[in-house]
């Protein structure tokens, strides 16, 4: 291995990290913001629906594992779902229909009033994710969107927005990643709050 490799390694690590230092000292009363968003969801008994392609699909469902399972303690199961999943659905309705209308009709479907959405989206610009917001806003459910780049569309639609102003994707995707770890600590926290350890 060369030493320009190494400084490659090195500098991909360095980066990332900077860009997540910068991201959490300019957002952090943002992420606490959204969190609050969803606790007080939850609370009173709705569900977080996620939605997003790629990566953020990837995303979405690692955000539902973690509240249906655990992040860092036992307790009860949290409310949400990954519309990214059921392979059934996303095939009928991208065939008989149009991908950009695998979530939205998802969420007229099973949303009701005290859930909320998050839309993940590192351009702000994927239709099926603004089409779903829109949707949820018809129904008065809450939006979140986890964005990257200038937060494209979607920025000026939801209810909560936190963009991460990288240029790559791969970068907008390990910020989203420590967002939704941190909102899950803080749903955690605040519903559970006797199972701290």
């Amino acid at each position: 291995m060369t030493d320009q490799i190494v400084r490659h390694i090195e500098e991909q690590f360095n980066e990332s990290a900077r860009i997540k230092q910068d991201f959490g000292r300019d957002n952090a009363e943002k992420i606490y913001a959204t969190a609050q968003l969803m606790i007080d969801s939850l609370k009173a008994g709705g569900k977080l629906m996620i939605c997003g392609n790629g990566g953020s699909a990837a995303d979405a469902q690692h955000f539902a594992a973690e509240m249906i399972g655990r992040l860092r303690y036992d307790r009860d199961p949290i409310g949400a779902i990954a519309l990214t999943t059921d392979s059934s659905n996303l095939t009928a309705i991208g065939n008989d229909y149009s991908y950009d209308d695998v979530f939205w009709r998802q969420v007229q479907a099973i949303g009701s009033e005290n859930d909320v959405l998050i839309g993940i989206s590192t351009s702000g610009n994927s239709m099926n994710v603004i089409k779903a917001v829109q949707t949820a806003q018809r129904k008065k459910i809450k939006t979140i969107a986890l964005l990257g780049r200038d937060g494209g569309k979607l920025v000026d639609i939801v209810d909560g927005a936190l963009v991460v102003p990288a240029q790559t994707s791969m970068r907008i995707q390990e910020v989203h990643i420590t967002v939704i770890h941190t909102w899950c600590e803080l749903i955690e926290d605040a519903l559970f709050p006797n199972e701290r350890v």
